[in-house]
C-alpha cells in the first residue's frame, strides 16, 4: 500500500465494494522457496469477512495448503501513466495512478464437498452482470463432464483479517491540475483501464 495518507482515506466498506465488484485478484502466500502467486476469481461474502475461490489441484498454492496459511489477495483496478505536462503547472514529475485493495487473512483448503456450491455462487455472481442474457447454470454440464472437471480443482477460502486500499488519483494536487490530467488521460488511446482511472480522478475519495 502507498505510504502517502492522501491516498489511504477510503473506508473499509468502499474498499470491500471495490474488491467485490472486481472479484479477481492475485493470491499470494509465503513458501519455502519464496512467495507463491495465483491469479484467481473469487466470491466475497456479503459481510466481507471471508472470500471463497478455487484452484487447479496442481497449483503450488493448493499443494502448500496442507495446513492453513497467512495469505493476501491483491485486487487492482484501472491504472495509467500520468504525464506531468497534463497538470498545467511546473516542477512536477511523471507518476502512475491506480486503485488497489489488499485483503489479508488466513487461507485454508475446504472439503471437496464445498466445491460445487462455490462454483455455483461464483458463476451466478458473474452471470447476473450479463443480464438480460439468460443466466448460465452449472446444471447445463453433464454429470460425467462436470465430475471430470471438478476432479481437477480444489475449493479454498480465506478468513479476512484486514482490508487496506490505495486510491492514488492525484488527490494531493490542486483540483484544476487533477482535472486537467484526468481530461488528458481520458483522451489517450492506451486502453480501457486509462478511461477508468480518468473517471475516478474526477471525483476521488476524500
Amino acid at each position: 500500500m502507498h505510504p502517502n495518507p492522501a491516498f489511504r482515506k477510503t473506508e473499509k466498506a468502499q474498499n470491500l465494494a471495490f474488491a467485490r465488484d472486481r472479484s479477481f485478484g492475485a493470491l499470494s502466500i509465503n513458501a519455502g522457496d519464496g512467495p507463491l502467486i495465483a491469479h484467481v476469481p473469487f466470491q466475497l461474502s456479503e459481510d466481507g469477512r471471508y472470500l471463497e475461490a478455487h484452484l487447479v489441484r496442481s497449483n503450488p498454492i493448493a499443494r502448500a495448503l496442507k495446513v492453513s496459511q497467512k495469505a493476501v489477495v491483491a485486487v487492482s483496478g484501472g491504472d495509467g501513466y500520468i504525464s506531468p505536462d497534463w497538470y498545467g503547472t511546473e516542477n512536477l514529475v511523471p507518476t502512475w495512478n491506480y486503485v488497489a485493495v489488499h485483503l489479508r487473512g488466513v487461507l485454508q483448503m475446504l472439503p471437496d464437498a464445498e466445491l460445487r456450491g462455490i462454483l455455483e455462487r461464483l458463476s451466478e455472481n458473474m452471470e447476473t452482470r450479463l443480464l438480460p442474457k439468460p443466466i448460465w447454470k452449472i446444471d447445463k454440464v453433464s454429470d460425467g463432464a462436470l465430475a471430470k472437471m471438478m476432479r481437477q480443482i480444489v475449493p479454498i477460502a480465506m478468513d479476512i483479517e484486514s482490508v487496506d486500499g490505495t486510491w492514488k488519483l492525484a488527490q494531493n494536487k490542486p483540483d484544476d491540475a487533477r482535472l486537467g490530467a484526468s481530461g488528458a488521460l481520458d483522451q489517450t488511446g492506451f486502453g480501457l483501464s486509462y478511461h477508468k482511472i480518468a473517471d475516478l480522478m474526477k471525483n476521488p475519495p476524500s
